[in-house]
């Protein structure tokens, strides 16, 4: 049995893996932290988990979290370059779903996210955890960043393209949109109900920070063959709750391949 603990477990990404640990049958969380909801029931705070987890919310604490087999940070993008190095130190695995460690070229991150980056050695070390593409690294990895959204729709729809040297790796386009709950749980006035009904709308057109996060992963498929992926990226906000949907566009170079043959072969390849 793998003994987990979640730091950052009241936001929507926290939530969601704890519900999904809950019912696994190899692995039991053990700690959850937020400092704001501390001492309150898990399940208090979403019902949903009633009967499978009664876990209370608990300030962090590195000793009790490396006493975990497995460490997942669900936290704002920042907070787990502050507490990562010094858990890494001590022996723990973590595995990070913010931006956080998923973009090597620190001052990229640092420009995206207009802050400076904490520990830039970390994110030359993380293992991107897409495992479509890194299955046997994630395996042995100490730190693992967990991929975006809007990158894990563009990344796998473009991984047989990119694979096998079909399209014009640098005319790639994905038009992409998300539901509600990718913007995160924190109140925000043009994430109410009755600001985004009945409503369709492109954001972030100038560049949106996904960007990089995309490209890196592109050209990490490409594995250095041809002109380095660029993509055209254009994220839209649909009224609801959750999900991602992206429609991508590329140049066939080729016309001699069964495209819907490709897409169906299992992975690994």
């Amino acid at each position: 049995m793998i003994r987990v603990g979640i730091v950052g477990g009241t936001g929507y990404t926290g939530a969601e893996l704890l519900r999904l640990l809950a019912k696994h049958p190899d692995a039991r969380v053990e700690v959850i932290t937020s400092r704001g909801e501390e001492g309150k029931k898990a399940a208090e705070l979403f019902p949903n988990l009633r009967g499978y987890c009664d876990l209370a919310f608990t300030a962090p604490d590195p000793e009790r979290l490396l006493d975990c087999d497995l460490i997942f940070f669900a936290t704002p993008h920042g907070v787990a370059q502050s507490l990562v190095p010094e858990l890494l130190q001590a022996g723990g695995r973590i595995v990070d779903l913010s931006a956080d460690f998923r973009i090597r070229d620190t001052a990229l991150w640092e420009n995206w996210y207009g802050q400076p980056h904490q520990a830039p050695a970390l994110a030359q070390e993380a293992v991107y955890g897409l495992p479509e593409v890194n299955r046997d690294r994630i395996r042995d990895a100490r730190l693992i960043a967990c991929p975006g959204c809007y990158p894990t729709s563009v990344q796998l729809g473009f991984l047989p393209l990119l694979e096998q040297g079909l399209v014009d790796p640098t005319r790639l386009i994905a038009n992409s949109a998300s539901g509600v709950s990718g913007a995160g749980r924190q109140a925000k006035v043009d994430m109410l109900f009755a600001e985004i009904t009945d409503s369709f709308k492109a954001y972030g057109v100038k560049g949106h920070r996904h960007l990089p996060e995309i490209e890196q992963g592109l050209r990490d498929i490409q594995g250095g063959r041809g002109e380095p992926a660029q993509l055209t990226f254009v994220p839209h906000l649909l009224p609801i709750g959750r999900g991602i949907h992206s429609t991508l566009y590329a140049t066939l170079l080729r016309t001699d391949v069964d495209l819907q043959a490709l897409y169906e072969e299992p992975f690994p390849r």
